[in-house]
């Protein structure tokens, strides 16, 4: 396969499930070798926080499943 036909996975972000491209947002790497991205400022600090039940992140959900139909 050449350079040119590789195709580009979209990250998604492990706190609010959005896709986002690939050269905005953060990639955290640990020392396990976990590889976790983030696509905001606002969802590092929310995870960093230890923050799960977030009412933009509920809305976030369901927009997408409304999407999906």
């Amino acid at each position: 396969m050449s350079d040119s036909t590789r195709i580009i996975k979209m990250p998604k972000c492990v706190y609010c499930g959005r896709e986002y491209s690939l050269h905005q947002g953060l990639t955290l790497v640990a020392n396990n070798g976990t590889i976790n991205y983030l696509c905001s400022s606002k969802c590092r600090k929310n995870m960093k926080m230890k923050r799960r039940k977030v009412r933009w992140v509920h809305k976030e959900e369901i927009k997408r499943t409304e999407e999906k139909k």
